[in-house]
């Protein structure tokens, strides 16, 4: 399927343009060794990201996806601390681009695309790590999952870029690789793209009806039938 007459392009960020986990898992680590607790693989914390911050340091505290209801608030308000001033210092040691991301990032904006950033991930961290991957610049507005009331799945982000920004749903493409990026798209009545990599919890991202799904990156060009000499 060919998506014509996009504008806007609003991409997610961990797990779609950046693989993170590294860093992510690090700080999780950390944060686990400060509270006498015990750690876990980089495989396994893989499977925790993208509902933001908080949700990451609950399940690493419940040790498992599924939150412990009875966890006690004084030890999250401490872990999520511990976490947060970590990772804030440990940004990009570890974290890339996926293949292709920045070639192709530029390439859109060289077209005339207008392309934005929406995250969970909180939004004091979302600039200097664009700075330190080499992609600040290209993006005309960036939303973390603290910027609003709501957070995706919540189409309330996507929406709030259309008002923003002054562009019309249609004009919009979500491209994301969690069903947390496609259920918000699809609430919002946003076409989308889904991606095969990244992080969707071990789901097949074709159970959430994106438009399009890709394994490159640099499909994203074809899609939009952009022809690259």
């Amino acid at each position: 399927m060919k998506l014509n007459n996009k504008e806007f392009i609003l991409f997610d960020l961990d797990g779609t343009l950046i693989d993170s986990v590294p860093d992510l898992t690090r700080s999780v680590n950390y944060m686990l060794q400060q509270l006498d607790r015990t750690t876990f693989s980089e495989d396994t914390i893989r499977f925790w990201v993208g509902n933001g911050a908080q949700t990451l340091v609950k399940r690493a505290l419940s040790g498992k996806r599924e939150i412990d209801e009875n966890l006690d608030p004084t030890l999250f308000e401490s872990a999520l601390a511990i976490f947060l001033d970590f990772y804030a210092q440990n940004l990009c040691r570890s974290t890339v681009t996926y293949p292709r991301v920045p070639e192709t990032l530029h390439t859109l904006k060289e077209r005339g695309y207008r392309l934005a950033i929406i995250t969970n991930k909180p939004f004091n961290f979302v600039e200097p790590i664009l700075k330190g991957l080499k992609l600040h610049g290209l993006f005309e507005l960036c939303l973390g999952g603290d910027s609003l009331a709501r957070k995706k799945p919540d189409p309330l982000p996507l929406l709030h870029v259309c008002q923003t920004l002054n562009v019309s749903v249609d004009q919009c493409l979500m491209v994301g690789d969690s069903k947390n990026d496609i259920l918000a798209a699809n609430a919002a009545a946003m076409q989308s793209i889904g991606v095969t990599y990244g992080y969707n919890y071990g789901e097949d991202i074709c159970h959430y009806d994106p438009d399009v799904v890709i394994d490159d990156f640099a499909d994203i060009l074809t899609t939009l039938d952009i022809k690259v000499q």
